[in-house]
């Protein structure tokens, strides 16, 4: 049964994976025998990450890119191209946060937030998708979250970006499902990660999240490793266009 979960001699390219939940999720998929490309815009956050993973006996390589740069994206694949690395997985990860009221929401940054959570997915997916088209093969799973279902005040560009992950997810599917090419997305629900600092450390929302999910905690980034693993491997060859959360069991209550 292990065999199933196995990813031996298959390479995973996660975006925004110096930190949080992109490097958790990376570190999972190494852990279960996949090389991983680990990709931030950061080279030196992604320096540090990958020596940190190569203290661990993994298998990486390093791919500084802006993930919103079609030109940065398409030249990233050419070298791996050159290097005769396939990229059998990709994780779309790469994600930021910006809250303001939607009626005060400077246009400059809603295009960032919807162009690095959503614009990059297709743009990454795009260059692996041609490739794993090409060899009837590949998993992709895109990271979207509990506001790809529903809103919350000040954060409208993110969720009509994570709104938009669950709809691109689908639409990969219907276009690259016959090619053996697996899309699926995860949905986190409230996790300890950096971006979330200033919630957690706030009182009142850290009670709300607590109250409001089933399991009365927060997640942690290795608690969305084994949904990765899964979607990453042959036991998910027949799962497409899913989008699966993992949020202690808040999407399930009223």
């Amino acid at each position: 049964m292990t065999t199933m979960f196995d990813l031996s001699g298959k390479t995973a390219l996660v975006t925004g994976s110096a930190r949080g939940l992109g490097n958790a999720i990376a570190e999972g998929l190494a852990e279960a025998g996949a090389a991983i490309i680990l990709s931030d815009i950061n080279p030196n956050s992604l320096a540090d990450a990958a020596a940190r993973a190569r203290d661990k006996g993994y298998i990486v390589h390093e791919s500084a890119f802006d993930v919103t740069d079609e030109d940065a994206v398409a030249q990233a694949f050419a070298q791996f191209d050159k290097q005769g690395i396939s990229v059998d997985i990709l994780v779309n990860n790469a994600g930021i946060q910006i809250r303001s009221p939607l009626v005060d929401f400077p246009v400059a940054d809603f295009r960032k937030v919807i162009d690095t959570n959503l614009t990059s997915a297709f743009l990454v997916g795009r260059e692996a998708g041609r490739r794993m088209v090409a060899r009837r093969a590949g998993k992709i799973i895109n990271i979207g979250s509990l506001t790809s279902e529903q809103a919350r005040v000040t954060v409208a560009p993110y969720a009509a970006a994570k709104g938009g992950i669950r709809l691109l997810t689908k639409s990969m599917t219907a276009e690259w499902a016959e090619f053996n090419v697996q899309i699926n997305a995860i949905g986190p629900g409230y996790i300890v990660t950096e971006m979330n600092k200033p919630l957690i450390e706030n009182e009142e929302f850290d009670g709300w999240v607590k109250k409001r999910t089933p399991a009365r905690r927060w997640g942690n980034p290795a608690d969305l490793v084994g949904t990765a693993v899964f979607l990453a491997s042959p036991a998910s060859d027949f799962v497409n266009g899913q989008l699966i959360f993992v949020d202690g069991g808040i999407m399930a209550v009223y």
